[in-house]
């Protein structure tokens, strides 16, 4: 288990992916702890860079994301995590996935329905 921490300060980039759809859900980073963490609890936690902690995703909102399988680039400094998302988005804006905005003329645009109301479930802290 030996991923490179030191090429972003002691992070690595995690895409998160659907297992059984394909679908990228989001992306993230995690330190050796967060790693760690991922690997024994077999849930998703990441390093918050903007609150400088660990974050166990669906700690707020109960949207956890069971690991199912983990994998490396050949440089060993990003991981691929395939999941099964329990609850009904992944995104804080109340998406599935976070890449819910496509490029159209030049324009982002919102290319799906919200999944969930995020006020509902963060009380307007999202």
């Amino acid at each position: 288990m030996n991923l490179d921490f030191a090429k972003l300060d002691g992070l690595v980039t995690a895409v998160i992916q659907d297992h059984r759809s394909g679908r990228v859900l989001m992306v993230g980073f995690m330190n050796e702890e967060a790693f760690r963490k991922t690997v024994e609890t077999g849930y998703a936690t990441f390093y918050s860079r903007s609150r400088r902690k660990l974050w166990l995703k669906g700690e707020t909102s109960g949207h956890r994301l069971v690991v199912k399988e983990i994998a490396t680039d050949c440089d060993q400094d990003a991981l691929l995590i395939r999941v099964e998302a329990l609850g009904p988005g992944v995104c804080h804006n109340g998406y599935e996935s976070c890449f819910y905005r496509r490029l159209a003329d030049g324009q982002w645009v919102e290319s799906e329905p919200r999944a969930y109301d995020p006020d509902a479930v963060y009380g307007g802290r999202a």
